[in-house]
């Protein structure tokens, strides 16, 4: 019987990291397979370009965070409650990237969409694909009929991220929590 490899998942892993130190501009096929402990043609066999690799990357990122998403956005609690969590779940992941590499490493999301936005139009479509999917969880939370809301939160919350990542500092992202809120309060009351 043929033994199993699981460099694919090692790549995957490598990559998730990589991307989320550097940017994708910065890292190579070379160093991608030497990071995962696997010979540059297993990266090939799974992956027939390194653009294909990141999207895989993305998927198995958003495929982990999606299923945090789902979960706290469906807890008990009011809209508000369920909303705060995720922006304290949020702020926890940062505070563990500060922890464990010393800076906050931001939303990969959004650092590959500030980088690759205009020049991989494959992988903007898939991160935009990710961020409408992010806006219908939040709309199911605050009603479909708010889906502008849920924009704005989503907005917000990826915003908080950036601006985290750039003064390294995870705390903002809860601090400012209280201004999302306001904001929708102020929606409901208007």
């Amino acid at each position: 019987m043929g033994r199993t490899s699981d460099a694919r998942e090692r790549l995957l892993e490598a990559g998730e990291r990589l991307f989320g130190e550097r940017s994708y501009g910065a890292i190579g096929v070379a160093e991608i397979s030497a990071t995962a402990g696997a010979p540059k043609g297993s990266f090939y066999y799974y992956f027939p370009s390194k653009q294909e690799f990141a999207v895989a990357v993305i998927d198995e990122h958003w495929r982990r965070q999606k299923a945090e998403w789902s979960s706290i956005l469906s807890s008990e609690g009011s809209t508000v409650d369920r909303l705060h969590r995720l922006f304290e779940a949020t702020a926890a992941v940062q505070r563990e990237a500060q922890a464990g590499a010393g800076a906050v490493a931001g939303c990969m999301f959004g650092n590959l969409a500030l980088e690759l936005s205009s020049t991989e139009p494959v992988i903007r479509e898939r991160l935009q694909e990710i961020f409408e999917t992010q806006v219908d969880m939040i709309a199911a939370v605050l009603g479909d009929e708010r889906r502008d809301m849920a924009t704005a939160v989503v907005a917000n919350l990826e915003g908080l991220v950036l601006l985290a990542k750039l003064r390294n500092d995870p705390s903002l992202i809860e601090s400012q929590w209280v201004s999302t809120a306001r904001m929708l309060e102020a929606d409901v009351s208007a």
